[in-house]
């Protein structure tokens, strides 16, 4: 399995890929605490990650800070990103290359993790269900509740000027009789 990941650790490099500059590279700047790469020992993880550095060492460079020509600044850092993108993409190609070849190899390895993705997701979606089903039967006991408390149409007497004070005075505990 270490061949088949050739151009992934140190001292290997995959066909057709070129080392792309970063920190510690020619005009650009380093970062402290980065150790500076010796040439030929960049895998694509190396260069991603020098790419990556580089992003961000374009825009705090002090020729970006200090330069007036936005137009230029813009170019720098376009490129810069344009790198990362291009070492981006190469490492996800390398990834599915290694995929496709596990599926070809293994294809229980791929049918086993199908089938524990799809038991995450209906783990999940169970969840969510009954998430859901917590708040439906909530909204219902309030709904119940609500409809509780007000009586039907049929059952309310014809509205009157007194009809306020009746309905007060019926949820009134009866008032204490006096001795005499």
């Amino acid at each position: 399995m270490a061949s088949s990941m050739s151009g992934m650790f140190p001292g290997q490099q995959p066909p057709n890929v070129h080392p792309v500059g970063g920190p510690g590279g020619p005009g650009q700047p380093g970062f402290p605490g980065v150790a500076p790469r010796t040439p030929g020992s960049n895998t694509l993880v190396d260069e991603l990650e020098a790419s990556f550095e580089a992003c961000f060492a374009s825009l705090v460079s002090q020729d970006y800070v200090n330069g007036t020509d936005q137009e230029e600044i813009r170019t720098g850092v376009d490129q810069c990103i344009q790198k990362f993108l291009d070492v981006a993409r190469q490492t996800e190609c390398f990834f599915l290359q290694k995929r496709l070849q596990l599926s070809v190899q293994k294809p229980e390895q791929v049918v086993k993790e199908d089938v524990s993705e799809l038991r995450n997701e209906l783990q999940r979606k169970e969840m969510l269900v009954q998430k859901h089903l917590s708040k439906l039967h909530h909204w219902q006991q309030v709904l119940d509740d609500v409809s509780g408390q007000h009586r039907k149409p049929s059952d309310l007497p014809p509205p009157g000027p007194l009809t306020f004070l009746e309905q007060a005075s019926a949820n009134l505990p009866p008032a204490p009789l006096k001795p005499n």
